[in-house]
């Protein structure tokens, strides 16, 4: 799933690749349960590939199957 992608991701591809929103990124990045670094000239927050994969690994899997 990770592996296509670029080194450094835009908050909208990561909350696409969680399955949530930007706004629930902001507030991990707020919280610190996922961090964001911001570049120098847009200060946006970009997120490292493999802070991603860390935070999959860490992270157990839910199961979101209707009943």
């Amino acid at each position: 799933m990770l592996k296509d992608k670029p080194e450094v991701l835009t908050i909208q591809e990561v909350a696409d690749i969680l399955n949530v929103s930007i706004q629930t990124m902001r507030r991990w990045d707020n919280t610190g349960i996922l961090k964001a670094f911001r570049t120098n000239m847009t200060q946006r927050r970009r997120y490292r590939k493999e802070d991603i994969v860390a935070y999959l690994k860490a992270t157990p899997p839910t199961n979101k199957s209707s009943k």
